[in-house]
């Protein structure tokens, strides 16, 4: 996992939130922990005011009045099938999975979104490890992607496609554990700011719940404005917002899309509107001198 989403993708999500775009760290990096974080990878493009699979734009309150994205392992016929139910923290681990039928077949056949045919989300529990990972897929149907989990504990898998056979994409969602020594963790206090690898971003805007608002995201560095912003899966900023507690799950596309090697900066907008009050942790992917980061805040919507 479209806060799939203040950041780049569809349905399954429409009800959540109604958000638009975001910045995380990129799959390149792989390693996301909470703070200003890290996570990895980040994808992204799109029409502000769209919904697709789990992400959403636009929709406003009524949106917001339905059930979020990834809570669910099976919808509309589909389900998503975890091959490895249990990965060990701190290896290098194959995580591997598929998209089932409703007659139990791997779904073999997608529509590309944001260039990809499937975009996964690896959340922990605690919301203080995310990973954006786009797998690969075999002939069989069966999605495999590589990646290292840092902490013991339970994850949660989101898998954010559009089956070809469907006109609107969804997101599905199951449990992933992680053995190892657990020591339990909370998110950080929200914060206006984050840093990664040098960078500091600023979050301007209050998300409300079932109101829409506007969140702006500021891309600074060394105090200066940061205007080499550089398209990533055809925008300049992913957004990821999962709820605190279920994990409901968001992904939205930002307003601008990117186009060719044109680079922009430093801000980066998004419409968004939480699905209930509580606690968010929203994951911004943006891309600088060639490299994914992820930018991580804790907000809450009242």
């Amino acid at each position: 996992m479209s806060l799939k989403k203040i950041g780049a993708f569809g349905t399954a999500l429409a009800a959540s939130f109604a958000l638009a775009y975001g910045v995380a760290h990129a799959v390149a990096p792989d390693s996301a922990r909470a703070g200003g974080g890290t996570s990895a990878h980040a994808d992204t493009g799109g029409h502000g005011g769209e919904e697709h699979g789990g992400e959403q734009h636009g929709g406003g309150a009524a949106a917001a009045a339905h059930t979020p994205g990834g809570l669910q392992v099976s919808e509309r016929g589909y389900t998503l099938d975890l091959l490895t139910p249990r990965l060990t923290a701190g290896k290098n681990s194959v995580l591997r999975f598929a998209v089932r039928d409703a007659h139990g077949h791997p779904v073999t056949s997608y529509r590309a979104e944001h260039e990809k045919e499937l975009h996964l989300i690896v959340a922990s529990r605690d919301l203080t490890t995310y990973r954006h990972l786009h797998p690969v897929r075999a002939a069989d149907g069966t999605w495999s992607t590589t990646t290292a989990l840092p902490e013991a504990g339970t994850y949660r898998v989101f898998a954010d496609f559009t089956p070809a056979a469907e006109r609107d994409g969804l997101t599905l969602g199951t449990d992933l554990a992680v053995s190892g020594t657990y020591r339990p963790a909370t998110p950080p206090a929200p914060a206006p700011t984050a840093s990664v690898d040098g960078y500091t971003v600023r979050l301007g805007g209050t998300l409300r719940a079932g109101e829409e608002s506007e969140l702006t995201f500021t891309v600074t560095r060394d105090g200066r404005p940061v205007t080499t912003l550089q398209p990533y899966l055809g925008a300049y900023g992913h957004l990821v917002a999962l709820r605190s507690g279920d994990l409901a799950y968001l992904h939205v596309h930002p307003h601008q899309e990117a186009h060719g090697t044109e680079t922009s900066g430093p801000a980066v907008s998004f419409t968004a509107a939480a699905p209930s009050a509580g606690t968010y942790r929203l994951f911004l992917d943006f891309r600088t001198g060639d490299k994914v980061r992820t930018a991580a805040f804790t907000v809450t919507a009242r």
